[in-house]
């Protein structure tokens, strides 16, 4: 330790001697020398509870411990619960090199906000919105209180990365060197993650203009133990013969698997997380014992949130918390146990990181999977039949442990609401500013770099038409009437919103409420309330999905989570159905991590595939409809549906399978071999048939012709669907 250790400040050499340490973790001496240099970006990627924070915070908090004006490190999070925990986590630090810690969002101290406006100094602890509230509303505070500011810290960056949510961040630092005159001299940025795919690509997404060096710091040393196990369960066809469901022997299972301990259980929605703490809660009554199980999720209020939160912490009483996403990222909830996930998640990425909230303290981690699949009867259809929920979790478990992969963030994407946002919030910032500043700013020099010049001409010229901006004689943008309505409006400074809540109806019956955050069509088949439906049209004004009973097989339970699955899973799929094994090969042993229940299920599915010789074909009938397996992500799905749906053909898509009613093999190859003898129309020209493309917060504020450009390039895949296609022929 002692090399490292003297490299440090003597108040932080000090701080490290109260906490008992015998040596410090492996990134953390690695990240010393590039922190202090204070000259490259720094990427710290590294498991949970790796020692990430400190990696950081111990260099960077020795190389400003005699800064005492401004503020000198600037740490941002994606949530506010993170906020508060490093807050309590950098306190005895801070107060052995008497160093000041604010935290600032909103719903943190107004005294300590007063304090921190009055005389900044040390470490500002903020999320991206209160960011952008300070540099549109208080840009010279900012200018002065930021003077000295000599690290940029981003926590959690992998949730960032290609999101709307992201842009805006990337965006927000390039206008603080903007404002700071730091172009010449940038301000270091490091980026904390535990889950980054493609690692050799992210300085790109931490830095676009790439005007600093980037240093990639990874844990070559980890030696973390970790448990998985897959669990199957069969939804009988039917309740005769007391046949139990499935959702009675998961919470059985849960129940006697948690009880006693603290778990975290990941059950992918609101509604299956609400529905499965409701039933453990009575299980909890009706034996008479105290209750464990807690939901957590977005729409709880933060009371509820932060009072399980601090349960959790405190470990003294076991506690089983349900949840969505909302405890996946790096927020301090104690020593927990185990992870249980119900039903597949959306990504590998997403697995690993909830994977790492088990197994702290040398302890291993534990991952557990349930996965439900629906008894196969007469009417089944192939989804059913391949079990390809389970085969897809088996696939994500393979990719996760042995290839080590997470998926890559998508960069590619435009961005245009997030745009519009920043020409916004750039504005009202400045008073004034011309477009080709504008232009400068948040494209050539910012993060919107797949932006064109006629993309941002005609975006600039329907704000204008839209009066959101308005040009004065001089040349210069100053907000327009609609523009200032938005600004000043306490939502301004947030990019992200929860997907708009569609209502479900049949006739003049609600079915229920549908969060709308992927592609629906009329004429489209969709999966509601364990029935199939075609959709007959969509109202964007009423907010209403329109729709008739429709026949065919029993709807699968798999598919449309509104979150895209990515190709490398579908092929993963497809390797582990042609070789027959699913197991993770260790040199010399093969692991199997499926129980007796999964690994029937898998032989059922394996065994269909063998049996339809999915091997050599693609297409293949299933009773009165024809199945195309592409193997390939949901963007393909959705470019080839959207393609037969403008020819008339009744087409869907479910868990990256299409399937055409009421035809032949015969009938499809030759449609498929016509769509690539005529050519494939593009992504925007797919993208204008749909009825309503507002998906994120301020596209209902982009010209259509923008908004379907970058409708289209987000939901469809062009160019990989012709690959498949000239493939087959």
């Amino acid at each position: 330790m002692k090399a490292s250790y003297e490299q440090l400040d003597v108040s932080v050499q000090k701080w490290l001697f109260k906490q008992g340490w015998s040596d410090l973790r492996e990134i953390q001496k690695l990240a010393i020398e590039p922190i202090l240099s204070g000259c490259q970006d720094v990427l710290i990627s590294a498991s949970t509870a790796a020692g990430k924070t400190e990696a950081f915070f111990l260099p960077a908090s020795s190389a400003v411990a005699n800064v005492k004006d401004g503020f000198s490190i600037l740490y941002i999070s994606p949530l506010k619960a993170l906020i508060n925990d490093q807050y309590r986590r950098l306190d005895s630090l801070a107060e052995m090199l008497e160093m000041d810690v604010t935290p600032w969002h909103g719903d943190s101290s107004q005294a300590k906000k007063k304090k921190a406006r009055s005389t900044p100094s040390g470490i500002l602890l903020i999320t991206p919105e209160s960011l952008e509230s300070l540099l549109v509303r208080e840009s010279g505070w900012v200018n002065s209180a930021f003077n000295s500011l000599s690290y940029v810290v981003i926590d959690e960056f992998h949730a960032f990365i290609g999101t709307e949510r992201g842009m805006q961040l990337l965006s927000l630092l390039n206008r603080l060197e903007h404002l700071l005159d730091r172009y010449d001299k940038p301000i270091p940025r490091v980026a904390l993650s535990a889950t980054l795919g493609d690692l050799e690509q992210v300085p790109k997404s931490l830095r676009p203009d790439q005007s600093l060096p980037c240093e990639i710091i990874t844990n070559s040393k980890s030696t973390a133990t970790i448990k998985c196990q897959v669990r199957g369960f069969v939804e009988p066809a039917s309740q005769e013969g007391n046949a139990e469901s499935a959702d009675t022997l998961v919470c059985s299972e849960l129940y006697q698997l948690c009880r006693g301990d603290s778990h975290l259980v990941f059950a992918n929605s609101r509604n299956n997380t609400e529905n499965l703490a409701a039933r453990l809660v009575e299980m909890c009554e009706e034996n008479i014992v105290p209750n464990e199980f807690f939901p957590h999720h977005g729409s709880l209020s933060k009371e509820l949130r932060e009072d399980l939160e601090q349960r959790l912490q405190k470990g003294n009483l076991p506690t089983t918390a349900l949840c969505t996403m909302t405890l996946e990222l790096g927020i301090d909830i104690g020593k927990v146990k185990s992870v249980i996930q119900v039903n597949a998640p959306h990504s590998v990425s997403s697995l690993r990181q909830r994977l790492g909230r088990s197994g702290r303290r040398g302890n291993p981690s534990i991952l557990r999977m349930f996965i439900t699949e629906d008894d196969v009867t007469i009417r089944s259809g192939i989804v059913d039949k391949l079990r390809l929920e389970l085969v897809q979790s088996l696939a994500m478990i393979r990719l996760l442990l042995d290839s080590k992969w997470f998926e890559p963030a998508d960069t590619s994407q435009y961005h245009f609401s997030t745009l519009l946002h920043q020409v916004l919030a750039v504005t009202a910032q400045w008073g004034g500013v011309r477009a080709d500043q504008l232009f400068t700013l948040l494209c050539k020099k910012g993060p919107f770099q797949n932006v064109t010049t006629e993309h941002f001409v005609s975006l600039l010229k329907h704000m204008g038409n839209t009066r959101l901006l308005t040009q004065l004689g001089s040349g210069e943008l100053v907000l327009g009437i609609e523009g200032e309505k938005i600004v000043n409006h306490y939502t301004f400074y947030a990019v992200f919103q929860t997907p708009e809540e569609y209502r479900v109806v049949v006739g003049a019956k609600t079915l229920g409420t549908l969060p709308v955050d992927s592609l629906v069509l009329p004429s489209q088949h969709i999966v509601f309330a364990g029935r199939r439906w075609k959709v007959l049209d969509v109202d964007s004004d009423k907010k209403v999905i329109n729709v008739e009973a429709t026949k065919g097989g029993k709807p699968p339970k798999f598919g449309g989570s509104g979150m895209f699955t990515h190709g490398k899973i579908r092929q993963e799929m497809y390797k582990i159905y042609s070789q027959g094994d699913y197991r993770i090969d260790l040199g010399s042993q093969k692991v199997d991590f499926a129980d007796a229940v999964a690994r029937e299920l898998f032989n059922e599915g394996a065994k269909y595939f063998k049996e339809a010789n999915l091997t050599e074909e693609s297409v293949i009938q299933s009773g009165k409809s024809v199945c195309i397996l592409t193997w390939s992500g949901d963007r393909v799905a959705n470019t080839l549906v959207a393609i037969l749906l403008s020819k008339g053909v009744q087409a869907g898509s479910y868990a990256g399978v299409v399937e055409v009613e009421n035809s032949t093999v015969t009938n499809v190859k030759r449609m498929l071999k016509d769509i690539v003898v005529t050519g494939l129309p593009t992504e925007t020209e797919l993208a204008e048939m749909a009825s309503d493309k507002i998906i994120d917060k301020f596209d209902e504020l982009v010209s259509p012709e923008i908004l379907s450009i970058g409708f289209g390039h987000r939901v469809f895949d062009v160019k990989k669907l012709h690959s498949y296609l000239v493939s087959m022929f």
